[in-house]
């Protein structure tokens, strides 16, 4: 499975990103070392969306706190970048991507990234991996 993550960046420019206790969604904590995970940095930080393919060189499940019925899955991570963006690939180009049953990968990534604009490690698509591979 390939994954996606967006998250604060403070360095776009790094060889290497930690990214601890970091949400799931959408199968995003089956996430392992080995894997391959496009990286955006995110706009609500003040990030510019995509920036990096990366491989997972760790992935760690963060137990679940005693007491709290509903927890989102976290995981911590390390990754290891491959290849920075070309081209610009962010909230403000997916936002006409709104048809949630049209089946684009544009759609599913504007989906699991920007209708709940939260940080979160999410699990992708073949067909939206490969859209991001062009971006590379």
């Amino acid at each position: 499975m390939v994954f996606a993550i967006k998250a604060e960046i403070r360095n776009p420019q790094a060889k290497t990103f930690a990214f601890p206790a970091q949400k799931t969604m959408y199968g995003g904590r089956r996430i392992a070392a080995g894997d391959i995970v496009f990286v955006f940095a995110s706009e609500n930080e003040g990030g510019q969306g995509l920036i990096a393919r990366a491989v997972v060189t760790s992935a760690e499940p963060v137990p679940r706190k005693p007491g709290i019925l509903r927890q989102t899955p976290r995981v911590s991570i390390a990754v290891r970048r491959e290849a920075l963006a070309k081209r610009r690939l962010g909230r403000a180009e997916l936002k006409r991507y709104g048809d949630w049953s049209d089946g684009r990968p544009e759609t599913e990534l504007n989906f699991k990234f920007y209708r709940q604009a939260t940080n979160k490690i999410i699990g992708i698509s073949d067909e939206a991996a490969a859209y991001l591979g062009g971006f590379f």
